[in-house]
């Protein structure tokens, strides 16, 4: 069990684009690509796209084709188009608001059958501002987008009994290259990018049902799809190299290095193994023994990765954790120069971010070496 420390340099601090207060907007994240990284936010009325490694370059704003509560979206790789995956479509949006595209599916809100031409049939329903939700992002080299719906696709005509569908998305033109059935019935979903653009991991929520692993493979003709981790692993990150991914347990006990190939897991570590009990935690509370890994756990490069201990906000500052990937071994506790709050988010390049208690900054940190 580990106690050492791993001290963190701070690289970059960065303003959210959009004020949370005036703006109604979410904190902001990072996207990472190999050869670009972008700050962005998403707001009820817009999404901004900041260049992280020219912060005095102009701000890219898009706007929302509906508020933010009614989905996700994300932003190509060359800031120039945003993706809004909402409750009954996948929509393309450029800087001006065209519309470039739409793909328009199923009714996320379970109780819906209808397939809805426009956000304005249930804008002010209230059953649909809790609907479950999908995901979209763009392949690694901007040239897809993979998109987690509800089925059936507009085109295809209703299925009550249609499932969750996967699919690949030109992302210039919008046409559906390839779909596949995912099998699941989400509350919500995340995907998760490869280095190789005709792949891609997908983590689904279902609840206390389980957490469906997919990892999907489009050979340019036909999207094939394997289910890893007996639905109790959530995918949180692939390896720069491409060669692994890493998991967390469904009940947060464990995380997992897997094989990229095959989904097969190289080494794993507990949390009751690697984690010793919060330090400022009252010595008759018994709970603290029961340490449980975060949700984030990602790869800072190709050798480290980074996660944090849950539910210690009661306890004191927050406890992030250096791993050795080679073996899944606890690396060290991160010591910051200031408090920070929340999960750590590592981007594969030497770096990993954390957001501000309230939300309006991003700090970008790297290992003092």
């Amino acid at each position: 069990m580990t106690t050492s420390a791993a001290s963190a340099r701070l690289v970059a601090t960065l303003t959210a684009p959009l004020d949370r207060d005036r703006d109604a907007a979410y904190a902001p994240s990072v996207l990472r690509w190999p050869d670009r990284r972008l700050l962005i936010q998403r707001g009820d009325f817009e999404a901004v796209a900041v260049d992280l490694d020219d912060p005095s370059a102009p701000r890219t704003r898009f706007p929302a084709p509906w508020p933010r509560r009614f989905g996700t979206f994300t932003v190509a790789p060359g800031g120039d188009l945003a993706v809004f995956a909402g409750v009954h479509s996948v929509r393309a949006v450029d800087p001006a608001g065209a519309v470039r595209w739409e793909v328009r599916h199923g009714c996320w809100e379970g109780g819906c059958r209808i397939l809805h031409e426009s956000f304005e049939e249930y804008a002010d329903s209230r059953s649909h501002v809790y609907a479950d939700s999908g995901s979209a992002v763009f392949s690694a080299d901007g040239t897809l987008v993979w998109a987690h719906v509800r089925g059936p696709l507009a085109t295809a005509g209703p299925d009550p009994e249609a499932l969750d569908e996967w699919l690949v998305i030109d992302a210039a033109d919008g046409r559906v290259l390839g779909r596949a059935d995912a099998e699941t019935v989400a509350a919500g979903s995340e995907h998760v990018p490869h280095p190789d653009p005709a792949q891609m991991g997908l983590s689904v929520g279902e609840g206390q049902d389980g957490a469906p692993l997919l990892w999907g493979r489009w050979d340019g003709s036909e999207l094939s799809v394997e289910h890893f981790g007996e639905e109790e692993r959530i995918l949180t990150s692939v390896s720069p190299t491409g060669e692994h991914f890493l998991t967390v347990a469904h009940d947060l006990d464990s995380l997992a290095l897997h094989r990229v190939s095959d989904g097969a897991v190289v080494a794993e570590l507990d949390a009751a193994d690697a984690v010793p009990r919060h330090p400022d935690a009252d010595p008759d509370d018994f709970d603290a023994d029961d340490v449980m890994w975060d949700y984030e756990c990602g790869f800072v490069d190709k050798e480290t990765a980074i996660s944090s201990t849950d539910q210690e906000e009661e306890y004191g500052p927050v406890r992030h954790w250096l791993l050795d990937v080679s073996g899944m071994r606890p690396a060290g506790q991160v010591a910051y120069p200031f408090p920070v709050s929340g999960t750590p988010t590592a981007l594969g390049d030497g770096t990993w971010y954390t957001v501000s208690g309230s939300g309006d900054a991003v700090h970008l940190w790297a290992l003092d070496s």
